[in-house]
């Protein structure tokens, strides 16, 4: 990604350097620091290219953010500066190379080189078969592998938990805990990977850059996912590690070709219920099926509000993939779902007691997943007392007919629940929105901390519902007032961009040209 002011001096670096020959190409460009920001967000660039005179944000403070958003991009910082100050502090920013202009076409071309190789030799030690068999076979004790499995599983003991925790030497103070299980798509994986070594990959990197960003937390492989067993200070960091996740999800794809979902459990205060928070983080996994693959989803923010627990034990002879596929599937999967457990349960019922005992429980089961999840029995089920003896004179492919109907009700309901809290959040980020707009420091992070939701699944959300990213949709409503106070009240450009979030009215200008395609004086000469 190229990053100057000048347009003629981007499209000459444009045309002069064989890019597609180096083995790069040309993401986009930007002509500041703030416009290079919001575009590295999306494209997720290897390399930065910058200049460090520039209006707005100039190039120096630029790459101190982007260290921060991408930690593995490189920077490379052009300037016509021939300064110690600069040099030195591009040293410090951990730039790759401080070039002075007018740039070298051949000079460019071996920094280039050299780069790519570094790349490509980081790119090859993590794909490489023999460290990951090597770090595989170190890295899984296998005591406190078990332990961790048999935590997540409610089989220990609360009265031995500190004595096996302190025979493992595991660090788990909390005080607070939740479960997160990252899932690696064995459908998905880069030519001549295997799924193995891909998803202990995708578990080593997980290790790293969680750590790094000072998370405490054990990762351990069960049921070919990796668990995560988080730590937190405080019930509301799980917001934070939501958004990490999202982003450790793209990092993954981009670094290592990997499709990763992140499902994220409840917090509890205590070991002893994280066996509720991983069932929570599966829970949420198999959401991807609505949601997508590749993102963090935690259960919190899917589930309505105060859903209960349900047992999601998977019992032959019970509902449980009925009752999954009723919240995670399509109607026709659910549909042959109900088939295919009648078909099974039926035949066993061999005698008529036996059959109403059948009877009996399916009806049960049904009204607790529906209390459960807050729906509304009366309207399903209709009189309950009639409903066990209408039940009975069905004939089996009435019941199928009737329990088919009663399970795409519930999904229906449980689909309008979910699209009604989804249309709440995004009314009131339009209203914070439209209540504070003026505010300078008005971002996704901050608006995410006012709803209590990660950035990751508001973003998605938010695009999802309004057709608009929440920077574009928050410019809208800047350039609506812009233009009131402009044409209708007469004020001044710098008064205008401090009511309305601009700190530098210049950049206020740059933004009103860019969106309406002239400056706000033409415009406004234009409405006279």
């Amino acid at each position: 990604m190229l990053v100057d002011d000048e347009e003629d001096v981007i499209q000459a670096i444009i045309r002069k350097i064989d890019w597609e020959g180096l083995g790069f190409h040309v993401s986009g460009y930007a002509h500041n620091g703030l416009e290079a920001l919001e575009l590295a967000e999306q494209a997720q660039p290897d390399v930065v290219m910058t200049d460090i005179k520039m209006p707005y944000m100039d190039g120096l403070e630029l790459a101190g953010r982007l260290k921060k958003l991408l930690p593995t991009v490189r920077i490379l910082i052009f300037s016509g500066f021939d300064e110690f100050e600069y040099a030195k502090e591009a040293i410090r920013l951990e730039a790759e190379e401080y070039i002075l202009k007018p740039i070298n076409a051949q000079e460019l071309t071996q920094v280039f080189v050299r780069i790519k190789a570094s790349l490509d030799r980081e790119l090859e030690e993590r794909r490489s078969a023999r460290m990951l068999q090597n770090y595989y076979m170190e890295s899984l004790p296998l005591l406190q592998e078990n332990f961790c499995a048999s935590l997540i599983e409610g089989r220990i003991p609360p009265q031995d938990l500190q004595k096996y925790i302190q025979d493992y030497q595991l660090d788990l103070t909390g005080p607070y805990y939740a479960a997160g299980v990252i899932h690696t798509s064995q459908t998905q994986t880069p030519e001549g990977i295997s799924p193995v070594l891909l998803s202990v990959s995708v578990r080593k990197l997980s290790q790293e850059k969680f750590a790094a960003g000072g998370r405490r937390l054990r990762c351990f492989s069960y049921l070919g996912n990796t668990v995560m067993i988080l730590q937190l200070d405080t019930p509301e960091q799980i917001v934070e590690i939501t958004d990490e996740a999202g982003r450790f999800c793209r990092l993954a794809k981009k670094v290592l070709g990997a499709v990763v979902t992140i499902g994220i459990g409840r917090v509890c205060g205590n070991l002893t219920e994280l066996q509720q928070s991983y069932k929570g983080a599966r829970e949420a996994l198999s959401c991807r099926v609505l949601y997508g693959a590749g993102q963090a989803i935690r259960i919190d923010e899917i589930e309505p509000h105060g859903a209960e627990e349900i047992d999601d034990r998977e019992d032959e002879q019970g509902l449980y993939d009925v009752f999954r596929k009723i919240r995670t599937d399509t109607p026709e999967a659910l549909e042959k779902a109900v088939g295919e457990y009648l078909s099974r349960v039926l035949p066993a019922q061999t005698s008529i007691q036996r059959y109403h005992f059948f009877l009996m429980d399916m009806i049960s089961e049904l009204h607790r997943f529906a209390r459960s999840h807050h729906l509304r029995a009366q309207e399903l089920f209709g009189d309950g007392s009639q409903l066990y003896a209408a039940v009975q004179q069905m004939e089996p492919a009435e019941l199928s007919s009737w329990l088919k109907n009663i399970c795409l009700k519930m999904q229906e309901e449980i689909r309008i629940g979910r699209s009604d809290t989804t249309r709440t959040f995004i009314e009131k980020a339009k209203e914070y929105i439209r209540d504070h707009y003026a505010d300078q420091d008005l971002t996704v992070d901050k608006i995410c901390g006012v709803l209590g939701l990660s950035a990751a699944y508001f973003s998605t959300l938010f695009k999802k519902e309004t057709g608009k990213t929440f920077i574009a949709y928050l410019t809208d409503v800047r350039m609506e007032q812009a233009v009131h106070l402009l044409v209708e009240k007469d004020e001044k450009t710098y008064v205008i961009a401090s009511r309305i979030g601009y700190a530098d009215p210049n950049y206020f200008s740059y933004v009103f040209k860019k969106y309406f395609g002239i400056s706000p004086s033409r415009y406004k000469a234009q409405q006279k």
